[in-house]
Parts: C-alpha cells; sequence; structure tokens
C-alpha cells in the first residue's frame, strides 16, 4: 500500500516510535526492559488515501495501529499498547506534510496531518498568515496531534485553544473516511467535529484540518510584573479575565516557581531587582508573564487597559527583560530535563484546571499530595491559561530520583495528585486522557459518558485495532 521502503521494521526505527516524552518514557527508553511496548513495524503513509488503505488492511489482518505524529505526548497517548491484538504497527504521518488550500478570504487553510508546529508557520507565513499555536511541544508536535489532544498554546488567550481554530477535519477509519465541517456554525445536531477532536486516535486517524488562521502579527511585545503573593496575583489574573483584558500570553508563577526563576536567570540582576520589588512592598514576588501580539495600534490599546487593571491589583511592573526571556527560553523545559535526569533527578509535569473559586484549593491540596508521597521535593506552580470562568494550573516537580524503584516512585506521585484533582478539578486541561489519565476519566465524565465514547467507537471501529488502550 505504501512501498516497501516505508515499511520500517529496524530496531531502532520501531524504538523511536515506542512512546512518547514523558519522564515514565524517559526513564524506560534509558533501560528498556522486556515489558516495554514497541511495535512491530512502522508505516508511514503518503496521503489521507494511503492512511485510510492501510487501516482497511489492518481490520482485515487484526492489526492494532498508534497513528503517530510527534511523539510528545506524556500521558502514555502513543505507547506501543496492542490489547488484545497479536500484532501493531505505528502509523506515522510524518509524509503528511503539506499545506492543502488557503482561503484568504475566508482565513481558512487546510493542513495536513503530520506538518509540524513551526513549518506550520513557514507555510502559512508565505501567505502573509499565523495559526498562533504555540504549545512547549511546538518544534516536535503535529497538527493532528495537536487537534487529537485538545492541544492549548502558550497564547490561548488571544488565539484561542485548538479546538476553537479547528473548523473541519478528515479522518481515515475502519468502516471509511469521515469528513465534518462545512460552515462557521451550525444548529444540525451536536456538534461532531467535536466528538473527533480530542479522540486521542482512538475514533479515527486525522489526516487533514481545516483552520481558522490570522494574518501573522506584525508586533509582538512581552513583559513582567511581580505580585505580592499567590492570592494576590491569582486575584490579579481573574480580573483581568472577567474584565475581558487579558493578555494574549498570561502566565502566572507562584512565588517556588518564582525563586526558581530568579535563580537560573542570570540577566535579571537579582538582587537589584529584589531590592527594586522590597522598596515597592513585594518581598516574595510572584512573576506574571504578559504577551500581547497584533498591530501595533491593536497591541498598545490591550496593553493600555492590562496594564491598568494590573496597577490596580498591585502589581510591579518589571519590564520587557523578565518578559523576553521567557519568550525566547520556553522551549527549553524538555532539553533541561534530560540533563537533570542525568543527575539523578525526577522531575516531570502534571497540569489541571478549575473554576476560580476551587483553584487555590485545588493548588494547595495537589501539592500536598506530592509533597506527601515524595517526601522533599520542590513543586512548582503556574497559571498558564486563564477564563473567565476559571484557569488552568501547571505544575513542575523535581524530587531525588528513587534508583530502587524510579518508576514506581513517581506513579505513586502521580496517582496521589490524581485523586486530589478528583472532584476539584479536570483530570486534564490540555495534557490528554491516553493511558495516564483513563482511570480517572469516569469519575469526571460519569459512567453513562463512558459508555457514549464507547458507543463511538464501536461504531467506526468495531473490531478494535485503534489505538488500543487509549482513552476508554
Amino acid at each position: 500500500m505504501v512501498g516497501a521502503e516505508n515499511v520500517l521494521v529496524g530496531d531502532a526505527e520501531r524504538l523511536a516510535r515506542a512512546t512518547g516524552l514523558s519522564y515514565l518514557d524517559l526513564l524506560r527508553r534509558r533501560a528498556p526492559s522486556a515489558d516495554f511496548p514497541v511495535p512491530d513495524a512502522v508505516v508511514l503513509p503518503a496521503d489521507p488515501d494511503e492512511v485510510q488503505a492501510v487501516l482497511e488492511v489492518c481490520v482485515r489482518h487484526d492489526v492494532g495501529v498508534v497513528p503517530f505524529g510527534g511523539g510528545t505526548s506524556v500521558v502514555g497517548g502513543v505507547a506501543a499498547l496492542r490489547g488484545e491484538k497479536a500484532s501493531v504497527i505505528a502509523l506515522d504521518l510524518v509524509r503528511l506534510d503539506a499545506l492543502v488550500s488557503v482561503d484568504a478570504e475566508s482565513r481558512l487553510a487546510v493542513l495536513q496531518a503530520g506538518v509540524r508546529g513551526p513549518e506550520a508557520e513557514r507555510l502559512l507565513g508565505e501567505h502573509g498568515l499565523t495559526l498562533g499555536h504555540v504549545p512547549q511541544s511546538f518544534e516536535r508536535a503535529t497538527i493532528g496531534g495537536f487537534a487529537a489532544t485538545r492541544s492549548a498554546g502558550q497564547a490561548s488567550s488571544g488565539y484561542g485553544r485548538f479546538e476553537d481554530m479547528v473548523k473541519g477535519v478528515r479522518l481515515a477509519t475502519p468502516r471509511g473516511e469521515w469528513k465534518l465541517g462545512v460552515a462557521p456554525a451550525s444548529a444540525a445536531g451536536p456538534d461532531l467535529r467535536q466528538l473527533a477532536v480530542g479522540s486521542e486516535g482512538t475514533l479515527g486517524v486525522i489526516t487533514e484540518v481545516s483552520l481558522r488562521v490570522r494574518p501573522a502579527p506584525p508586533v509582538r511585545r512581552y513583559e513582567g510584573y511581580a505580585l505580592p503573593g499567590w492570592e494576590a496575583g491569582a486575584a490579579a489574573v481573574r480580573d483581568l479575565a472577567q474584565h475581558h483584558a487579558l493578555a494574549d500570553v498570561t502566565r502566572l508563577s507562584d512565588g517556588d516557581e518564582t525563586e526558581v526563576s530568579l535563580a537560573l536567570n542570570a540577566s535579571l540582576k537579582t538582587t537589584a531587582l529584589r531590592r527594586y520589588l522590597a522598596a515597592r512592598g513585594v518581598a516574595r514576588p510572584c512573576f506574571l508573564i504578559v504577551g500581547w501580539e497584533g498591530t501595533a495600534h491593536d497591541v498598545a490599546l490591550r496593553r493600555r487597559e492590562t496594564a491598568r487593571r494590573l496597577k490596580a491589583s498591585g502589581a510591579v511592573r518589571v519590564g520587557k527583560a523578565l518578559g523576553e526571556s521567557w519568550r525566547h527560553g520556553r522551549f527549553a523545559g524538555p532539553r533541561q530535563r534530560d540533563a537533570l535526569l542525568d543527575q539523578g533527578v525526577c522531575v516531570e509535569t502534571l497540569e489541571t484546571a478549575a473554576y476560580w473559586s476551587h483553584v487555590d484549593e485545588l493548588r494547595d491540596d495537589v501539592r500536598a499530595a506530592l509533597t506527601s508521597s515524595l517526601g522533599r521535593s520542590i513543586v512548582m506552580c503556574h497559571i498558564s491559561h486563564a477564563y473567565e470562568t476559571g484557569a488552568s494550573l501547571y505544575f513542575t516537580v523535581l524530587a531525588a530520583r528513587d534508583e530502587t524503584d524510579p518508576i514506581g516512585q513517581w506513579q505513586r506521585a502521580k496517582a496521589a495528585a490524581c485523586e486530589a484533582i478528583t472532584g476539584l478539578g479536570t483530570i486534564s486541561h490540555h495534557h490528554a486522557v491516553g493511558v495516564d489519565h483513563a482511570p480517572y476519566l469516569k469519575a469526571e465524565i460519569g459512567e453513562l459518558g463512558v459508555e457514549v465514547l464507547r458507543a463511538a467507537k464501536s461504531a467506526v471501529d468495531p473490531t478494535g485495532i485503534l489505538n488500543p488502550g487509549k482513552l476508554v
């Protein structure tokens, strides 16, 4: 179906598509064991028709199929699990790398699923357009992966989450091709696009996505503020959200994350900055990064209102150096993690979201659960995305690695954090469900909700070949 040269069976090729990039994935890659899940082959189709043809072959031979984009999942979403299947392939979409069409009048662009974030921006930039979707996985993650996991970019307050951008989707399924999205809005029953978006490869293989795009911004301005403590900072962000004054990027670090930033960022002239803030009543600061993108007039207008409300909230402006430092270093985390692993550190992230009335309680409970499980550790938290009704919380955890049982160490800590989240917030704001969060899905959507998802899967994938063991 795809040509012999596009069916890879070598150890290195199979190992490279075996898992995502979670802490546990990286540990297992460093010391593969007998139970390390590895696909039996990697198949690289060239276009949507070939994807469909491959699925039809896999149905006939009862072969499991794990769709693979950038491989950046941190919840087991691309683990090569085979479930009850005798064999499983990784369906690598890297060759689906085209900009299919641009409708400048409607501000729509159709991109194939395998296009990575930077390439999407390059292709759209040739037309003076941008998608504006920049998560931390941007350098490796793909358009199909963004859609399959309901990704949230760092500038989501301005551009929206990825599902807000999706206007149409094309999927290959074991039952045939499925196309959704014909108009900007519709009352023709439930929006099935939103069933496909977030389906994590279990309801079909996304091959093309029609996306809302915008003119590339001529001006980008990022700067930093400091607020006197977490409660004051969260209240300031809530005020911005509820008065429609959020910057495109709005990111509040708690005191611990701010201290780490100060320790690591030599360009901030830490001693002088501490004196400057202390003189203005901010002894233990929480840093707030805000960034605007657009025309010079638009940026100036929106920045003026944001700055006015922040000043009224007691924020102290730190300046552009802090904002630009964050912008230029925002993809460094994954590389720093590899270096920390070399030094024997357990380092991982997790995220959630809650309504404003539960945000502080959720942060405290998750921190307590993690520190109780891990003992001596650093647990940092920031608000990564804000809404009128609530916000997401993103935690970064550092602890000495238990060399006798490093995998169990984190599994216990993550389970404790998930238990703390359940009932207060969502089990995932943007990392998706995958394998790791599947045990907690029923508590969030109910047994009936799980049955609805299973019924949808049965309708499009009656033999269960698509991404075994994920989501439901």
